[in-house]
């Protein structure tokens, strides 16, 4: 399964690649768009034959050394060069790894309640596992109500989520691409493939972003909603990843403006 991934992830990466942007000459008209496998091939220092045995998702011998060239031959961004490694079962060099999950600590919910902002915990596979009232609030019919408590799901499968946030259909781009980095270091837990599946058969929008192949590292920044009782919201978004818990994010909306106020002496958020 992670072979066949792999082999996705790449020719996807190489059908979007120019030649032009891979500093090979344009030449003539091609059938085919982005770069032949030949090409990716002499960029990578590599036999076609290996390469198209990648692609094909076949069982080879892949060196850290070839993805990194790899990975630098596809102008890969970091989260992006992280998923490549995953896929193919090597430990990147210019990385580091990430530890195995634990029992959810029960101080968290204290420190999730005391945030005077809208406020959420997400595990690995995106489920909210604590929340505190403003976000109860935030996210009007969905956790202020017995549900699903799973991100994903509510933004793919609950019409309200379409209603309350602003810009959904870019939104529901970009989690999935977030997702898919996520998924890199995850791609044998059977609850993360169980969420793909599941929701790639009951949303035709979510089966096609995910065959986009896109990665994106999580980043913050303004989310706008548009609220049924307190009208149109206007947040900037922070993700923190815990430093004993990398598979667990803390998600905090501030007003537009708050942040501007903080310690400049802390550092930036993800």
């Amino acid at each position: 399964m992670q072979r066949h991934a792999l082999g996705q992830f790449v020719r996807a990466h190489r059908e979007r690649l120019s030649p032009a942007a891979a500093g090979l000459p344009v030449g003539q008209r091609r059938r085919t768009p982005g770069l032949r496998r030949e090409e990716v091939a002499q960029l990578c220092g590599v036999s076609t034959t290996w390469y198209t045995w990648i692609e094909q998702g076949r069982d080879v011998s892949i060196s850290p050394q070839a993805l990194g060239r790899l990975a630098m031959a596809f102008g890969l961004s970091r989260a992006e060069r992280a998923y490549l490694f995953e896929m193919a079962g090597k430990r990147d060099p210019e990385g580091g790894e990430i530890p195995g999950p634990a029992a959810l600590p029960h101080a968290l919910f204290g420190v999730v309640a005391a945030i005077a902002a809208p406020a959420y915990l997400l595990d690995a596979t995106w489920t909210v596992r604590a929340w505190n009232p403003p976000a109860s609030r935030l996210f009007a019919g969905w956790l202020d109500r017995d549900a699903d408590r799973n991100l994903l799901r509510y933004i793919f499968l609950d019409p309200a989520a379409r209603s309350l946030i602003n810009g959904w259909q870019e939104r529901a781009r970009r989690v999935v691409a977030e997702l898919r980095a996520d998924y890199g270091t995850k791609s044998n837990d059977p609850d993360m493939r169980g969420l793909i599946e599941d929701l790639g058969s009951r949303s035709a929008l979510f089966a096609r972003l995910w065959e986009e192949q896109a990665v994106l590292g999580r980043e913050g920044g303004e989310r706008t909603f548009n609220h049924p009782g307190d009208g149109f919201l206007r947040y900037s978004q922070s993700t923190f990843i815990l430093a004993a818990r990398p598979d667990l994010k803390l998600v905090v909306l501030t007003k537009a403006g708050e942040s501007a106020a903080a310690d400049p002496s802390l550092g930036e958020p993800s």
